[in-house]
């Protein structure tokens, strides 16, 4: 009862916050508060049901994978919107390897024959034109052609075969079948390939995200059994980008790998539904699988080895193809070499109705809300550049590409990087950040109306992530998983990887967030991903959308025009001591507190966060008009070079494109953010000298974040103003 009652006062505390008139707008001045705040409610105003609507039905009306005519008409589409919104903008073209497929064939060939795979839509004729736009595959998976005894292997993590080592099992020459979850796809082909297997086969279980949950498509939002998850399976874990031009533009001129030194998988790899997985597990013998291994089909899960035996044919095609990222510039008036970057990408799977056309069309009508108060006479104080990346499917490419044409540009003077991906699945809020932007994605979500409910969407988020298990399809890689952290109010989650936002955080060291209203998605990257989808149940009255589109602008906006930026170092301060906490009781458990002392890291993390709660007070004085500031760009300056100093210019061991020592997606994972990354991987092997190291790095990391704010400091800590 008493949990019920805080939680309870919480909630109405949150509720005032977001009534209350005349509360101080964190980040400007009382002299420019008011301005700001009369156009940021024009804004919200200006985006619609029915334009989102419209955007997502022409965005969603054909398949549009990465590098097809398709795919650049939504680009012609998206540059006409932003062009018509009366912004600069153009198509910025990169040249990268794709690969599609030519032919995929799943036999069953014993103890019976059955052809494979099956179509999605059964009423498409197996050899009908439009199949092949539609062909289910995982990109970059080699060609091959092999025929071999079948094997399951859960999930497909390395304590999966771990456990069939143990029952005397190996995996060497077999074809693996494994189901989606748990981890990143590029992490199942990888493992597979380290532990000998010949091939690999990923499906959907119902368990995860098909009837088990509830009904399926068309009845309900869960995945049919025809539907089959597509996929990129290069590894995130190393690099994201285009394999031939790492760590460069794939520019039309860059030079370029040999395909044989290319970062590619090396075994055939590809997804099944499991309406064609069913024969293979329910014809499997051996031992029956533990409990946890066990899905949701009629049958007994079995390791095998066969009887059941798999033909598996795959023909890809491998060439360097255009893609297209459309970019649009908003000139700051004040400060333009500072950018603030807002980015969704295009490219689809298929249909992509959710994925991502529900956050193209908010990033379409944030540039027609800008256009609109740009008309009225607003000027953002700092550069607002709005990006629609291709080729994010494959591999985050667009966006990694660009960042890694501009990284000069960027590490000097961008502010933050903005990022929506699915911005609509259902009706529950989820956030990810950098801890020191969790607080301002609070602060905007007080002033934005929860479609479900008409309260406060700070409430309601709040509520929810309070400890209300929500229906995501989390558990079938539906979005990029991250790690939660505790914080005050609403839950906001730490970065891994698996969307855009991860050259500008985890390669450039720029502060990042991305969100997105979550719900009952299971046809994550198959063709029933599309627009009646959508309408039954995804977002039907497009009201959710308008609510992304609210956000997002009203984030770029308060970035772009306040006078301090509104990053909080002291909620990064506390985040940052939880980290090190979270060392120190993993080394207690395992009676290691002697090979890596933390007792230094943690100090200097009270050290930053003692330093940023001053500075906050400090900057709340000038906010209530109590004081003034000596030189507002040399504090801004310095509170933009804090990310850059938790950089580490030689990278993580064995991954050196990750250089944030806070932040990486995990080995084993590829989505989830692994906290303290560099540490912990030492840790895992063992390696206390190379923990020792990185740990080192940690700190000297958190010492010049400290200097920084301290130099941020001494501008903030003026005289007050005479009376």
């Amino acid at each position: 009862m008493r949990r019920v009652a805080t939680a309870s006062l919480l909630l109405l505390g949150l509720s005032a916050l977001a009534a209350r008139p005349g509360a101080p707008l964190r980040g400007f001045f009382p002299e420019e508060a008011g301005r700001e705040e009369e156009f940021e409610a024009q804004f919200r105003r200006a985006p619609t049901p029915e334009r989102a609507r419209e955007d997502l039905r022409v965005l969603a009306q054909e398949p549009h994978m990465a590098g097809t005519p398709a795919d650049f008409r939504t680009a012609q589409y998206v540059l006409k919107q932003f062009r018509g919104a009366g912004l600069d903008a153009e198509i910025v073209t990169y040249n990268v390897l794709l690969a599609y497929p030519r032919q995929v064939k799943v036999d069953l060939v014993a103890p019976r024959h059955r052809r494979g795979p099956t179509p999605e839509a059964l009423n498409r004729r197996r050899d009908s034109a439009d199949l092949q736009d539609l062909l289910p595959y995982n990109a970059y998976s080699p060609s091959g052609d092999v025929t071999a005894d079948v094997v399951y292997a859960n999930y497909g993590m390395p304590e999966d075969y771990e456990r069939l080592k143990s029952d005397g099992i190996d995996v060497a020459g077999k074809i693996v079948l494994v189901r989606y979850g748990r981890c990143f796809r590029g992490v199942k082909a990888s493992v597979a390939e380290e532990r000998g297997a010949a091939a690999l086969l990923l499906y959907s279980d119902p368990a995860d995200d098909g009837y088990r949950l509830g009904e399926v498509f068309p009845r309900g939002p869960w995945r049919p059994p025809t539907a089959v998850q597509r996929g990129s399976i290069l590894s995130l874990s190393d690099s994201p980008g285009d394999p031939l031009t790492p760590g460069v533009a794939a520019t039309k001129d860059a030079h370029r790998l040999p395909m044989a030194k290319a970062r590619v998988p090396h075994i055939p790899t590809t997804p099944l539904s499991y309406e064609d997985a069913a024969p293979i597990l329910e014809n499997l013998e051996g031992p029956v699988a533990p409990s946890d291994w066990q899905g949701a089909m009629p049958l007994n899960y079995r390791f095998g080895p066969g009887p059941s035996k798999v033909h598996l044919k795959l023909s890809m095609d491998f060439h360097v193809r255009p893609i297209w990222d459309v970019m649009a510039r908003i000139p700051g008036a004040k400060h333009p070499e500072e950018w603030v970057v807002v980015g969704n990408h295009r490219d689809a799977w298929s249909y992509g109705a959710a994925d991502p056309a529900s956050g193209t069309a908010p990033l379409l009508a944030v540039a027609r809300g800008f256009g609109q108060l740009l008309a009225k006479g607003w000027r953002p104080k700092r550069t607002i550049i709005l990006a629609s990346w291709d080729a994010e499917e494959f591999g985050l490419i667009g966006s990694t590409e660009w960042a890694e044409e501009h990284a000069a540009e960027l590490a000097g003077n961008a502010v933050a990087y903005i990022n929506v991906d699915i911005g609509v699945s259902g009706p529950h809020f989820n956030a990810a950040a950098v801890p020191s932007l969790s607080r301002l994605l609070r602060e905007v979500s007080t002033g934005v109306t929860d479609p479900g409910s008409g309260r406060p969407l700070v409430a309601v988020w709040s509520e929810e992530s309070g400890g209300t298990k929500k229906e995501t399809s989390e558990g079938a890689d539906a979005v990029p998983h991250t790690q939660l952290v505790d914080l005050p109010n609403a839950t906001v989650r730490e970065l891994g990887s698996g969307s855009d936002y991860t050259p500008f955080l985890e390669h450039l060291g720029i502060a990042s967030l991305n969100f997105g209203f979550e719900g009952s998605f299971g046809v994550y990257h198959s063709e029933f991903d599309n627009f009646n989808w959508m309408t039954s149940f995804g977002d039907p009255d497009f009201r959710y959308s308008v609510a992304t589109s609210q956000i997002l602008g009203t984030l770029a906006m308060r970035l772009a025009d306040a006078d301090v930026l509104p990053l909080d170092y002291e909620e990064y301060g506390n985040a940052i001591q939880s980290y090190i906490r979270g060392l120190q009781a993993e080394l207690q458990r395992g009676h290691k507190e002697s090979q890596l002392p933390t007792d230094e890291a943690l100090r200097a993390a009270k050290q930053f966060t003692e330093t940023a709660a001053r500075l906050n007070q400090a900057l709340e004085r000038r906010e209530k008009g109590e004081s003034e500031l000596r030189e507002p760009e040399k504090l801004n300056r310095s509170l933009i070079e804090v990310e850059r100093n938790f950089l580490i210019p030689e990278g993580l061991p064995g991954r050196n494109w990750f250089h944030h020592v806070f932040f990486a997606p995990g080995v084993y994972t590829g989505y989830s953010a692994v906290l303290v990354p560099g540490v912990r991987d030492a840790m895992e092997r063992e390696d206390w000298p190379l923990a020792r190291r990185e740990l080192g790095l940690v700190i000297r990391g958190i010492e010049r974040a400290s200097d920084s704010l301290d130099n941020g400091l001494k501008q903030a800590e003026a005289q007050p103003l005479a009376p």
